[in-house]
C-alpha cells in the first residue's frame, strides 16, 4: 500500500472510537547490527486512540534473538513542550508496568541517579518505564568486558551504577522517573485516568525559538494577513467559534482591538488579536485570540483585567433543567471545576482546557474531549479490564448528567475569583440555584499565584506622582 493511502485511511478511522486500526505497510529484510546476519522489519501506521498517529517499525533477528523498536509521529506539531514528572516508591511494581511513548527529542532523567538519557541517544520508543530502565541497564553492561580493559576504575563505577539502576527497575528502590520533550510528542499512562493521578505530575510550556531550531521546525515566510481575517471589528469573531463569539457580543462589542506579533508553534509569525470587554456582575476581562496563518492554529484565551481581587470566590450552580445548560460560563486558566456526582474535579492551573468562555454544557464537553486527547492509553488493546471499564463508567455518568437524568452541581473555586457563570435572572441575588461565595485566600495559594512575589511600589509611585 502506498503511505499517502494509508495516512487518509487513519486519519478517516479516527472517529470510530473503536479498536486502533493497524495497516501492515512493508516488511523486508535488514541487516542486524548485533551478529551481521539477515533480520527483518516490519514498519506500520496505527494509532493510539486520543493521543495521535504514530509510525511503528520493529525489527526481529531469528538467528541471535535481537529486538528493536521505533516510534516516529505522524500528525501535526504540537504547540507545546511536555514533561511528566513520576514518583515511583520502592516495592510498588505496577507503577513500573505504565506505559511510555518516548520520542525522538526527549530526554529521561532520574535525579536520585544523577542519571540521563540523552534525545540523541535513543530513538522514539513505545515500552514501559520496566523496559526503558532494563535496556538502558543492558546498554551500559554490553561494554563492560571492553571498559575493564581499558579504563578498569571507570568500569567499576559504572558496575556499582548498574546494581543501583536495576534496583530502581525490579521496584526495589524509590526514584523519580522524569521524561522532557521539548516536540510534545511523549507521554506516559495514567491507569487512574479520568481521575487525577497522585504520582504523576505533567508540565505544558511554551516552545522557545533555539528549541524551534533545535527541532527543525522550519517557518514559512508568509505575509499574515493572506489566509483569514485581519485586524478589525471581526477579528476576534473570525478567529474563535461561532458560540464564544456570539456569547461575547451578548454583553458589549469590542470598541477596539489591538495586535501584536507573536510567535506560533510552528515557528512562523502570526498575530494575537485583543479587546477589553466589561460583563455585568463580574468584571472587566481580556479576551485574546491568535491565529497562525501557516498552519491553522487557532486559539482563544480570557484573562482577568483590573486589579487583583483580595479574596477567593467558589460559584455553585445546581443544574435542574435544560436552560441552566445554555448558561453562560467563564473560566479562567486559575479555576478548578468539581462535579461532586461524579467525584470529579479539574484541579486548578491545570492546562487541560485553560480559560474558556463558553456555556454549561460547552464547558463539560471541553472537559470530556480533553480528558479523552491527553490520556493516551484510554482504549489501547494492552489497558487492563477494569480500568478500561473505569473509563466506560465514568463516560456513561457524564452522558447522563448532560442529558439531565439527574439534577447535578457544577462548582467553579476560583482563587483570583477570576470566574463566572450567568445568572438566569436580571437581579443575582434572585437566582435560587446559582450562589457566590467568597473566602480568605491560604498562603499556599497566594504563593502558587505568586502574589507573595508581587511588587508594585514603583507602579505606585509613578501613580501617585
Amino acid at each position: 500500500m502506498e503511505l499517502g493511502s494509508v495516512v487518509e485511511a487513519v486519519s478517516a478511522d479516527v472517529g470510530t472510537g473503536g479498536a486502533a486500526p493497524l495497516y501492515n505497510i512493508e516488511s523486508f529484510e535488514s541487516l542486524c547490527m548485533h551478529c551481521g546476519q539477515n533480520g527483518t522489519t516490519n514498519s506500520f501506521i496505527t494509532l493510539i486512540p486520543h493521543f495521535k498517529k504514530i509510525w511503528l517499525s520493529a525489527f526481529d533477528c531469528p538467528h541471535c534473538g535481537d529486538k528493536n523498536n521505533e516510534v516516529m509521529f505522524v500528525g501535526d506539531i504540537p504547540p507545546h513542550c511536555c514533561c511528566y514528572t513520576l514518583k515511583i516508591s520502592s516495592g510498588n511494581s505496577e507503577m513500573l508496568n505504565r506505559q511510555v511513548v518516548k520520542s525522538e527529542h526527549a530526554t529521561i532523567k532520574i535525579p536520585e541517579l544523577d542519571f540521563e538519557i540523552q534525545s540523541e541517544a535513543r530513538c522514539g520508543s513505545l515500552s514501559t518505564v520496566e523496559g526503558i530502565l532494563m535496556r538502558a541497564a543492558d546498554d551500559l553492561q554490553a561494554l563492560q568486558e571492553e571498559r575493564k580493559k581499558v579504563a578498569p576504575e571507570t568500569a567499576e563505577a559504572i558496575d556499582q551504577f548498574l546494581v543501583k539502576l536495576r534496583a530502581c527497575a525490579a521496584g526495589e528502590s524509590s526514584f523519580t522517573f522524569i521524561l522532557d520533550d521539548p516536540a510534545g510528542n511523549s507521554f506516559i499512562e495514567n491507569p487512574f485516568a479520568p481521575s487525577s493521578d497522585p504520582s504523576l505530575t505533567i508540565n505544558f510550556y511554551d516552545r522557545t525559538p533555539e528549541k524551534q531550531a533545535l527541532l527543525g521546525y522550519q517557518a514559512r515566510e508568509e505575509p499574515h494577513g493572506s489566509v483569514g481575517a485581519t485586524a478589525g471589528h471581526r477579528a476576534i469573531a473570525q478567529s474563535n467559534s461561532a458560540e464564544i463569539a456570539e456569547a461575547l457580543f451578548r454583553y458589549t462589542a469590542p470598541e477596539e482591538v489591538y495586535a501584536f506579533p507573536v510567535t506560533c508553534g510552528c515557528g512562523s509569525g502570526c498575530e494575537t488579536r485583543m479587546f477589553p470587554i466589561d460583563i455585568p456582575y463580574f468584571q472587566e476581562a481580556i479576551v485574546m485570540a491568535s491565529t497562525c496563518d501557516a498552519c491553522g492554529y487557532r486559539s482563544s484565551e480570557l484573562k482577568a483585567g483590573g486589579e487583583v481581587s483580595k479574596k477567593g470566590k467558589s460559584i455553585t450552580l445546581s443544574v435542574q433543567n435544560v436552560n441552566d445548560l445554555s448558561r453562560d460560563v467563564i473560566k479562567s486558566d486559575t479555576a478548578s471545576v468539581k462535579i461532586p456526582e461524579l467525584d470529579f474535579e479539574l484541579a486548578s492551573c491545570s492546562r487541560t482546557i485553560g480559560g474558556v468562555v463558553t456555556t454549561v454544557e460547552g464547558l463539560i464537553t471541553k472537559i470530556s474531549e480533553s480528558l479523552e486527547r491527553i490520556h493516551g492509553f484510554t482504549f489501547g488493546d494492552s489497558l487492563e479490564e477494569h480500568s478500561r471499564s473505569k473509563w466506560l463508567d465514568f463516560e456513561d455518568r457524564l452522558n447522563k448528567i448532560l442529558s439531565l437524568e439527574t439534577p447535578w452541581t457544577l462548582i467553579l473555586d476560583d482563587a483570583l475569583a477570576c470566574s463566572f457563570i450567568a445568572p438566569a435572572t436580571d437581579n443575582l441575588e434572585d437566582d435560587k440555584q446559582l450562589t457566590y461565595e467568597e473566602y480568605e485566600r491560604t498562603w499556599e495559594q497566594e504563593e502558587e499565584l505568586g502574589l507573595h512575589q508581587m511588587d508594585t511600589t514603583s507602579a505606585d509611585a509613578a501613580y501617585e506622582s
